[in-house]
């Protein structure tokens, strides 16, 4: 029997990825571009919308970004044009805070009297607005709508009266908040910065000729080669120069550690290990707990691709239930809701997954994903399996419900659009509306488990209804990209802010 089709009836996610970034200083002048070319893209996972290379030969930059994935934006001919260096910096962006056109592309690079430099973000910042406003007052001219270009204009105006790069980074940090893993480069130097509650992972690792370098996850030091030698610190700054390698951790211990649980359960690649956690057995973890907080009798366990089969299967050793495959996915489709434009992320998913009839039909099924957000996506797969034949289907995520806007670089929809908001947190209300027999979230008090910490030790989970580490922001952004008729007055932004922290 032919398959049954995941059609266009499945909508874009709203769940989000932002941004990998990735460093190389090579002790001698090298090929640098292409370990950036690989590293980026064992990193794309993390971004779709655009990608950029910056490579610095003995403080001459050269530079190419540009909408769409690595592969594309870098043709071999336009990597060697971009010629030898001992550092590049490398970025692949899903754009969380301002909007998907090229001026966005990183790594953002900025000339200044001291020099030049090329910077690579991913996170939020909390303070983003009143740190432009005290910019503009100053005469700073923004060329794009990310909070990247923000850091990098602070990060040069403490450049113009600190000794060195370094010291004008970690002056920097005391004027900026919220999720920052930071690779810049100077004319001489290369940088790697986490901010001090460690939001998004930063690792570091050599190279076979002691080169160093840094990525946002340790399977793009896979990809090239490189042997993971540690994660940074949260607020440590790392310099890598002809000089060697210097920590500077002034910055550390200054905030609890708050490293974003979602890397585990959706982010992050499972053959990544962060912060000492592999990735892949977290999943596996939380398909076990989710097996033991809510037992079900059924037939098989299936797990929708990708990040849902490493719980699915987790599920199925702790519970017993025999694990199978109920999808095929087409590989040469993207993460669907991370591609930029709706009408794209459509045309995508219309032939992105297939049903297995013969893994469902007659069956009762356990049906795990990474997450369940609005529920209209969920619903339709649940229609289609039970299309395919099968009797029962149970959902269960490997997420608790989704409560609250994250506004440390998790794109989560306003609440009002959240179904467990929807529906009173009451999951058999949730079952009932997204169509499955029953539907179990993974308990937000056994996130710690998953990844072997202390109760609310060292992880945020924010937008599970936890609490924010930091204060919440203010101010109206991205107001560029509204039109003057739709433009919030600044007297009403601090009420309407979630509206631009929202994902498009």
């Amino acid at each position: 029997m032919m398959p049954t089709e995941l059609s266009a009836v499945l909508p874009a996610r709203h769940i989000q990825e932002e941004c990998g970034v990735f460093g190389v200083y090579a002790p001698e002048t090298t090929d640098v571009a292409p370990l950036a070319y690989y590293a980026l893209y064992a990193l794309q996972h993390r971004g779709q919308e655009s990608a950029g290379i910056a490579v610095n030969d003995d403080g001459v930059f050269t530079a190419y970004r540009d909408v769409g994935l690595v592969n594309e934006v870098f043709p071999a001919e336009r990597l060697r044009s971009l010629g030898t260096g001992t550092i590049a910096v490398g970025h692949v962006r899903y754009g969380t805070t301002g909007s998907d056109n090229k001026r966005n592309v990183q790594p953002i690079l900025v000339n200044h009297y001291k020099g030049r430099m090329a910077l690579a973000h991913n996170g939020n910042l909390t303070n983003s607005h009143a740190l432009r406003q005290e910019l503009e007052s100053q005469g700073s001219i923004f060329q794009t709508t990310t909070d990247s270009e923000v850091i990098a204009y602070i990060i040069v105006q403490e450049r113009l009266r600190a000794p060195s790069i370094e010291e004008a980074v970690s002056a920097a940090m005391d004027r900026i908040e919220g999720a920052y893993s930071l690779v810049i480069s100077s004319p001489t130097k290369l940088i790697a910065v986490r901010d001090p509650h460690g939001f998004r992972p930063l690792c570091m690792g050599r190279l076979r000729d002691g080169g160093v370098v840094f990525a946002s996850e340790s399977c793009a030091l896979d990809a090239i080669g490189a042997r993971f030698e540690r994660d940074i610190l949260p607020g440590e700054i790392v310099v890598a120069d002809k000089s060697g390698v210097k920590s500077d951790t002034r910055h550390c211990g200054k905030a609890p550690k708050r490293l974003c649980v979602f890397e585990f359960i959706y982010f992050a690649r499972p053959d990544s290990v962060i912060d000492g956690s592999s990735v892949h057995v977290a999943r596996q973890r939380a398909g076990a707990f989710l097996a033991l907080e809510h037992p079900v009798q059924a037939d098989i366990v299936i797990g929708v691709p990708d990040s849902g089969l490493d719980a699915a299967l987790g599920y199925a050793r702790q519970s017993g239930i025999p694990y199978g495959m109920g999808f095929i996915k087409n590989k040469y489709i993207g993460r669907t809701f991370i591609a930029p434009g709706q009408k794209n992320r459509e045309d995508k998913v219309r032939i992105k997954l297939n049903v297995i009839r013969n893994s469902v039909a007659g069956k009762r099924v356990v049906l795990v994903d990474d997450s369940v957000v609005r529920g209209t996506t969920i619903t339709r797969i649940i229609q289609l399996v039970r299309s395919a034949g099968a009797t029962e289907v149970h959902v269960m995520s490997s997420a608790p419900a989704f409560t609250d806007a994250c506004y440390y670089g998790v794109d989560v929809d306003t609440k009002e659009n959240l179904i467990a908001c929807q529906c009173g947190y009451d999951q058999d209300k949730i079952a009932r509306k997204i169509g499955a027999d029953s539907m179990g979230y993974l308990d937000v008090n056994t996130l710690h488990l998953i990844i072997g910490n202390h109760p609310g030790e060292g992880f945020c989970s924010a937008c599970f209804g936890t609490g924010y580490p930091t204060p919440i922001p203010t101010g109206q952004k991205d107001r560029f990209e509204e039109k003057i008729s739709t433009d919030i007055p600044e007297k009403e932004s601090e009420e309407s802010y979630d509206k631009f922290l929202r994902v498009e």
